[in-house]
C-alpha cells in the first residue's frame, strides 16, 4: 500500500533492495515470508518505520480493526475490500498530490457538497 501512496514501481523498490521485482511481487501476494533484516530494508526504502507494517496486527484475532469511535468493536462503514481497491489508491493519489492543504481543503468540501445532493436527490 505504501508503496503505491508513493507511487513507486516494484521495479524501483526492488532496485532499492537488490531484489528482481518478481521478489517484490511474491513478498507483496503473500507468497513468500519477509525475513526481519528484509523488512528493515522495506522500512528504510519506504521512509517508515518497521511498526507501520504491523499497525493492522490484532494478536489472536485474524480482522483488521474496525473504525468507529465506540469502545466495542463495530462492523466497518467500509469494507476492507474498497479500502485496498485500486481506485482508492488513485483518489488519494490525486488528492495528495495537491501540495496547498486550503485547496485539499476545499477539495474535500466540494465532494461532500456532490455526495450531500446525491443524496438528497435520490
Amino acid at each position: 500500500m505504501r508503496r503505491s501512496l508513493l507511487g513507486i514501481s516494484q521495479e524501483k523498490l526492488a532496485d532499492a533492495v537488490n531484489l528482481t521485482f518478481q521478489q517484490i511481487q511474491k513478498y507483496e501476494r503473500g507468497t513468500n515470508r519477509v525475513s526481519a533484516s528484509r523488512l528493515y530494508q522495506f522500512s528504510r526504502a519506504l521512509d517508515v518505520p518497521v511498526a507501520y507494517f504491523y499497525q493492522d496486527y490484532n494478536e489472536g484475532k485474524t480482522r483488521r480493526p474496525q473504525f468507529a469511535v465506540a469502545d466495542n468493536d463495530q462492523e466497518s462503514f467500509i469494507s476492507d475490500d474498497t479500502l485496498y481497491a485500486k481506485e482508492t489508491f488513485e483518489l488519494l493519489k490525486m488528492y495528495y498530490s495537491l501540495t496547498d492543504e486550503k485547496k485539499r481543503r476545499e477539495l474535500l468540501k466540494i465532494i461532500r457538497s456532490v455526495i450531500d445532493s446525491m443524496d438528497s436527490g435520490s
